[in-house]
């Protein structure tokens, strides 16, 4: 089994068949984390799925084959990690928590085509994992990571072709809103794939229960992506000026953002198309670009 450090020493605990523990179980959970001096941590945002059904969506979702390379972020108890080594030629299950990783060193760390990488997932390079070959992420995401997350790893040079992720159901809306509900994060996620929501998932599913519900997210990632670095740093300041006052209309929160005259800006506008009066979050990605092109016209052109 592939590590990037030295096991851990073993902790003083009963003889448990580990392979017989059902992960879903939540008696047999809380026995397992009480037999380990361990209990959820809020700070790494540690709830437990502990509904089988939700796993299979989750596996399904993922249209996970014996050729499959899957990369899972934060990994935890191994419950979903187990459910991916089984279909899966490989899968590099990363975990940061130390105590969490011993238990997951124990719960799946057997399994041959299971890689254990102790690192924070936002330091994390595919390549270093997975070369140039293609992967899917599947993973039950911390809320509070979840946005990071995501951009971390599309604008990576070696970005997933699918993801497959658990996130709060809200966060889930917000990133396949429909153009006239559209968030700054629904276009970021936008721009490199087509993300639907599988289904709801209750906070009764988890240990302990969160206080929102949840929803699976499958994002199919766009096989190219159809701009330069340089030039998303330049589309994404467009995007974000756009939604940097959210409760005006987009010639004004453009002019006050990028620090043009408003005639500019309303030259702009018209130029891809869009009536200046409408708000940021009315417009498609599609529009996004041709007013990014607009403006990089405006860029280029020399000053008279």
């Amino acid at each position: 089994m592939g590590k990037e450090r030295e096991l851990h020493q073993p902790m003083a605990v009963p003889n448990i068949n580990y392979d017989a523990i059902d992960l879903t179980n939540m008696r047999d959970l809380r026995n397992l984390l009480y037999a380990h001096g361990m209990r959820p941590n809020k700070a790494f945002g540690q709830n437990f799925l502990i509904d089988r059904s939700v796993l299979q969506r989750i596996v399904e979702a993922a249209e996970i084959n014996e050729n499959d390379e899957v990369l899972e972020v934060g990994s935890g108890t191994g419950v979903l990690t187990r459910e991916l080594a089984q279909e899966a030629r490989r899968v590099v299950a990363v975990e940061l928590e130390r105590d969490m990783l011993t238990l997951l060193e124990k719960t799946v760390g057997d399994r041959p085509n299971v890689e254990l990488v102790e690192r924070n997932l936002l330091f994390i390079n595919p390549q270093d994992h997975f070369e140039h070959r293609p992967y899917k992420l599947v993973a039950n995401l911390p809320y509070y990571i979840t946005a990071p997350t995501f951009r971390h790893f599309l604008e990576s040079q070696n970005p997933p072709r699918l993801l497959v992720v658990m996130v709060q159901l809200e966060v889930a809306q917000r990133i396949a809103a429909a153009p006239g509900d559209l968030s700054v994060l629904g276009v970021s996620i936008q721009f490199y794939g087509k993300p639907r929501i599988v289904s709801k998932v209750p906070a009764q599913a988890f240990y302990p229960a969160p206080k929102v519900d949840s929803a699976i997210l499958r994002i199919d990632v766009n096989d190219e992506v159809p701009l330069t670095l340089e030039e998303r740093d330049r589309f994404f300041r467009v995007v974000q000026a756009g939604f940097a006052e959210k409760r005006k209309q987009l010639h004004n929160s453009l002019t006050h953002a990028l620090h043009y005259k408003n005639e500019v800006v309303r030259a702009c506008l018209s130029q891809a198309g869009i009536e200046a009066n409408r708000r940021a979050e009315m417009l498609s990605i599609e529009e996004w670009m041709q007013l990014w092109r607009a403006f990089e016209a405006l860029r280029t052109t020399p000053a008279e």
